[in-house]
């Protein structure tokens, strides 16, 4: 649902680096936390849940820390089950919090939504019927369907779909993932869904890029096969799911149920938002269930991974056999393998999987040998809790991965310093989009921050090389001692983005004048008749009017056509267009109303020439 500028997808993720500045309040010291001494299961809870590592330590000094309660409280997670793995055995699991505001307690019994984790729970039934001669991951899945057949394409008149296709993610298939259904919403069949057919809140699920020739995430794939097994076993996929992994594996507490039962509501966590609602009318349906729908714990989780770590050991083959498992990890495009995320290194190989449904977050990750962790939440904003969970877990057992690197600072003099101080722009930020990376000083200490963002503190690791400690980021300077310095990289997340000097008295005026439109309201001119433009383009013609694009946004929104016009097409009739904000980089938000739903747009102020160079929007739950 987003048309956008590739170049200026990549500068937007920069806003993460301020974002994720924690609120922290205890000191405790790097030294303290020390992985090689001998400990109790209850002294290494313990050292956990008291001391939440940042996501960078400096060595000889002390690092803030904070509780687990203190982040749970400033994220607004109401409760977090935890499971460790450790040589191959559940060492311990723990729940904390509570299951909602003013409720009981989380236990390790306590049901959370596993999001997309469903994913390779249901790729591992896949395979068990693979393993048995019934599939073959590699013929025609419409050899198998009978209720639904995906439908033929220009893109797969050659290339087939196949089931590895559909489990690795490169089928070509569309739709990421499912919203599913609040509390007195009717609820779609499972062919309704892959159609896109009302009530289905999802566009139809199709093939529109070449099987086999990209990894491009896709719950649709899984819900293709969700309906292969149904036709291939002639068993409701609970049941089958059941019956072929989750009882073999010892998974009793869990199910793929959708609704949950009544009677095991009392057992089921309460999602929240990430400002601390609950999620309106409870925990979402999802007839996506091989997607989206299993409901589980950690600890059984843990023994779907441990079994995977078992059976490739051939210490224990409950439902895959070592060489199936061996494929299920064995990395493809994208470093998937059959249901699972693979990575680590050749010699510490890992596998994992996150998952988010409505007001639960959760996490899967577990070497090829020995450890891992699972950790669901009920918050949307559990994803943050979970990674620094995830990182304070792998330092106290010394795992190679996951845990905070650990960086030293070099003296710098406040006149060394100066030479960086300044306004940055990335080079292909939209025209009137004013995202600004600050480097100043104050007093003895040097922030970076981003435009509209809360800075971050910033330390040396050379004359022109800097870190966070609150975030996993660097920053290097172009600059030799002897020149001045026109550019800098900003090296986060794998990704290494540019942004070049500009002059401070320009980049100053251009942020009062944004403060002061933010303040005012104001949208920028001419984007409320472009939006306009392009949703009655799409009601009259069919597609947008591409000329009124920047060429790199017109290339995006080409490719996007068909599923744009399948999302124009549920909403309805266009019915009003209204001004919401201007955010702080400048771009103005409408929200839109239709016969049958309402939009968010995004659109950055027109260039010169009057042209659309950013715009974004997405349907309102």
């Amino acid at each position: 649902m987003t048309n956008s500028n590739t170049c200026y997808r990549l500068t937007l993720s920069v806003l993460s680096f301020a974002l994720l500045l924690c609120a922290i309040a205890r000191v405790s010291t790097a030294a303290a936390q020390t992985s090689g001494s001998k400990l109790s299961v209850e002294e290494r809870i313990g050292r956990i849940e008291s001391a939440i590592l940042p996501p960078v330590m400096i060595a000889d000094t002390k690092n803030l820390t904070s509780t687990l309660a203190e982040r749970m409280a400033a994220l607004h997670v109401p409760g977090v089950s935890v499971a460790v793995i450790h040589n191959g055995q559940i060492e311990w699991a723990r729940g904390f919090g509570v299951t909602k505001i003013g409720g009981p307690p989380v236990s390790v019994n306590t049901l959370f939504q596993a999001g997309s984790i469903s994913k390779p729970v249901a790729a591992t039934a896949i395979l068990r019927l693979v393993q048995s001669g019934k599939l073959n991951l590699d013929m025609d899945v419409n050899q198998y369907l009978k209720s639904w057949k995906v439908p033929d394409s220009t893109f797969s008149e050659k290339s087939k779909v196949t089931l590895r296709e559909l489990l690795t993610h490169t089928a070509g298939i569309t739709v990421h993932g499912f919203p599913g259904y609040t509390t007195g919403q009717p609820v779609p069949s499972l062919v309704q869904v892959l159609n896109g057919q009302e009530p289905a809140n999802t566009p139809a699920i199709r093939v529109d890029t070449t099987p086999g020739t990209i990894w491009r995430y896709s719950g649709g794939g899984y819900t293709i096969a969700q309906q292969l097994l149904v036709d291939v076993t002639g068993t409701p996929f609970p049941k089958f799911m059941h019956d072929t992994v989750l009882a073999p594996l010892g998974m009793t507490h869990s199910t793929y149920e959708q609704p949950l039962p009544k009677n095991r509501l009392p057992d089921a966590a309460t999602p929240y938002r990430a400002n601390g609602q609950p999620v309106e009318g409870g925990p979402h349906t999802y007839p996506e269930m091989a997607a989206a729908g299993l409901w589980t714990t950690p600890s059984d989780l843990a023994r779907f991974a441990i079994a995977i770590q078992s059976s490739l050991a051939s210490k224990s083959n409950r439902v895959l056999s070592a060489a199936m498992v061996r494929q299920m990890l064995t990395p493809g495009l994208g470093k998937w393998g059959l249901g699972l995320q693979i990575g680590g290194t050749s010699t510490n190989p890992h596998f994992g999987h996150g998952g988010a449904d409505e007001g639960f977050i959760s996490n899967l990750v577990a070497y090829n040998e020995g450890d891992g962790v699972v950790i669901m939440t009920n918050s949307d904003s559990g994803g943050q809790l979970a990674d620094e969970l995830l990182r304070t877990i792998a330092h106290e057992y010394g795992w190679p991965d996951f845990a905070p690197p650990q960086r030293s600072i070099v003296p710098l003099s406040d006149a060394d310093f100066d030479k960086f101080a300044g306004y940055y722009q990335p080079p292909n930020a939209p025209s009137g989009a004013m995202v600004y990376f600050h480097i100043y000083r104050e007093d003895t200490h040097f922030y970076s921050q981003i435009t509209g963002q809360r800075s971050v503190e910033i330390f040396a690791a050379s004359p022109s090389e800097f870190f966070a400690s609150s975030v996993a980021a660097e920053i290097s300077f172009d600059a030799s001692p002897d020149s001045a310095v026109d550019g800098l990289v900003l090296h986060q997340n794998g990704r290494q983005t540019p942004w070049h000097r500009v002059p401070t008295e320009a980049a100053e005026t251009a942020i009062a004048k944004l403060q002061q439109r933010i303040k005012d309201g104001v949208p920028s001119p001419g984007t409320d008749a472009s939006l306009r433009r392009f949703i009655t383009s799409w009601e009259e013609k069919g597609r947008p009017n591409y000329d009124d694009m920047e060429p790199g946004l017109a290339e995006a929104a080409r490719k996007q056509a068909p599923q744009t016009a399948q999302i124009i097409q549920q909403l309805g009739a266009f019915e009003s267009l209204k001004f919401v904000r201007v955010n702080p980089i400048g771009m103005d938000i409408y929200q839109g109303t239709f016969a049958h739903g309402e939009a968010e747009f995004t659109i950055a102020p027109l260039d010169s020439n009057g042209k659309v160079v950013e715009r974004r929007w997405r349907v309102l739950p």
